[in-house]
């Protein structure tokens, strides 16, 4: 069964965005493969040794690109209520054991970007709030260890 990939409208836009400038580099490497074949040796061609290389990278990326994309699961952001944490809720919690408040947005794997203020669901601290509700406490077990939130807000 595949794994579904939460993400909104906007981020599989992008995500296809990105596919599109992947397939597109295509030709662009296989002239380079063309162009240092063309130089004579392979064994002793770096070009071609980097240009198969590029290629290869290049497909990784591609066949990762499209498996987001088909497994993309579309978040209707007028169904997400603010009853308990959920996936594009943003919300407020107090670190307790070091008394600082740290507010985020709950997000899909793929839009993930923590300077952003957007934290991936897949995450430990995401994992540990989801579901919870406003004024519960919440262990969150992190590679540097259990780390205790209390939930001060859920919004959209």
């Amino acid at each position: 069964m595949a794994e579904f990939h939460y993400m909104t409208q906007d981020g599989l836009d992008k995500l296809k965005k990105e596919l599109e400038d992947a397939l597109a580099q295509r030709p662009v490497i296989s002239a380079q493969i063309a162009e240092a074949r063309e130089k004579g040796d392979l064994s002793e061609n770096a070009e071609y040794d980097a240009a198969r290389e590029a290629q290869g990278l290049l497909e990784v990326k591609i066949a990762r690109l499209k498996n987001l994309v088909a497994n993309a699961k579309i978040i209707d952001e007028s169904q997400i209520g603010t009853d308990v944490i959920q996936i594009m809720n943003k919300v407020k919690v107090e670190n307790l054991a070091l008394k600082r408040v740290m507010e985020f947005t709950i997000v899909g794997e793929t839009e993930a970007d923590f300077s952003k203020g957007k934290l991936a669901a897949t995450t430990p601290i995401g994992k540990a709030l989801m579901g919870h509700k406003v004024g519960d406490v919440v262990d969150a077990k992190t590679p540097s260890g259990i780390i205790q939130f209390k939930v001060l807000e859920i919004s959209l």
